[in-house]
């Protein structure tokens, strides 16, 4: 074999994170799945597998760097779940879990599941608040109609695989200086099915399925929020020679609204009023996402004070009850009087004996004089 840090393409000193970013980026590479049409691509992710096994192993990566080379050391099956297996190539792929629950090798002789897939949709406030149902495309393997998925022309039939007996799998002993040893790999004939078509569909190449773009209506719950998945069990693409289909996610975006901020299950609008209504108070009309609604602003409302609407918010996702609309009153100072208004004000202020400027002189004169003072 190979120096394992030259497979993995890092140095000798390299730290357990180097080592495992760069297994992640040859495996995704190298992935026979991901390499349909070249026959060595497999051999390359079993080697990859075997080196990462070893040096992400501190006891085994200590022996390999004292003895200087891999013999002797346990490399499982880079298809199992152990370190450097389908486990770690899943997080490779998806970040870690095998994804959203993802596809991997097939049980031995058993079909193949298919691939999870993700969309995204975006929605107006509204429809996350209540709910819809909408339409997305996702380009996705659908069953071959031609074969009924099985992989073989119509009217020819599929065989065990001789090679591996219909197991799917291949099995080799060895012996080592820590015992005997053995390994697994999916069979070479067969993909790891068990079968063999010696009459391959036309319309998939003996895949069972081919791929095209549909559409699948997506129900959307009350109360979502930007961000969240939704999965739909099974409405992902189907796997190969009648594997079962993988899930669906759904991420949410929500457009950002006009006149609503969402907070958790609670929406914010921020309500300007004039200087009168905010002293005097006022009873006003405003437009919720249901129905108008009377907001009462008491007399004497500062600028910056909440008013809660119960019951006018987000529905809680799966559960009971809405929160509620915070109205934030902004007070709107007029920038400009007419004659009569300005009259008005500096009467008031005369009653509530506040100083203000002079109507004969300018602006910087009154700054100017109040400084002084």
């Amino acid at each position: 074999m190979n120096d394992l840090y030259d497979i993995l393409e890092v140095p000798r000193d390299a730290s357990p994170d180097d080592i495992k970013r760069a297994y992640r980026r040859l495996a995704m590479q190298s992935h026979p799945d991901a390499n349909p049409d070249d026959p060595a691509a497999e051999a390359r992710f079993k080697e990859l597998a075997a080196a990462y096994e070893v040096l992400s192993d501190p006891a085994k990566r200590e022996r390999y760097d004292r003895y200087g080379n891999a013999e002797g050391f346990d490399i499982g099956n880079p298809f199992g779940s152990g370190p450097g297996g389908i486990g770690d190539l899943f997080e490779a792929f998806f970040g870690g879990g095998g994804g959203f629950g993802g596809a991997g090798r097939p049980a031995p002789g058993g079909p193949q599941r298919g691939p999870d897939l993700e969309v995204t949709t975006t929605l107006d406030l509204r429809d996350a608040v209540f709910g819809r149902e909408c339409d997305v495309t996702v380009r996705t393997a659908v069953r071959c109609k031609d074969c009924g998925g099985a992989g073989a022309q119509p009217g020819t039939s599929i065989h065990r695989c001789e090679e591996c007996e219909g197991v799917g799998e291949m099995r080799s002993v060895r012996q080592t200086v820590l015992g005997q040893i053995v390994t697994a790999a999916p069979c070479r004939r067969c993909g790891g099915t068990g079968e063999v078509i010696e009459a391959p569909c036309a319309t998939c190449a003996g895949d069972g399925r081919v791929i095209q773009d549909s559409t699948i209506t997506v129900t959307v719950p009350s109360g979502v929020d930007n961000g969240n998945t939704l999965r739909l069990t099974e409405r992902g693409a189907v796997g190969p020679r009648g594997g079962p289909p993988g899930d669906l996610f759904v991420r949410i975006r929500v457009r950002p609204d006009k006149r609503f901020e969402r907070d958790g299950i609670d929406l914010i609008e921020h309500r300007p009023v004039s200087v009168s209504q905010a002293a005097l108070g006022a009873r006003l009309l405003i437009e919720t996402l249901d129905d108008p609604t009377e907001l009462l602003i008491p007399p004497g409302t500062q600028s910056g004070r909440v008013i809660t609407i119960k019951g006018k918010g987000v529905p809680r996702l799966n559960g009971r009850g809405r929160g509620n609309l915070q109205v934030v009153i902004d007070v709107v100072v007029p920038t400009s009087l007419s004659e009569e208004e300005e009259q008005l004000y500096r009467r008031l202020a005369e009653l509530r004996g506040d100083e203000v400027g002079m109507a004969d002189r300018g602006f910087l004169d009154w700054i100017r004089d109040t400084i002084q003072k």
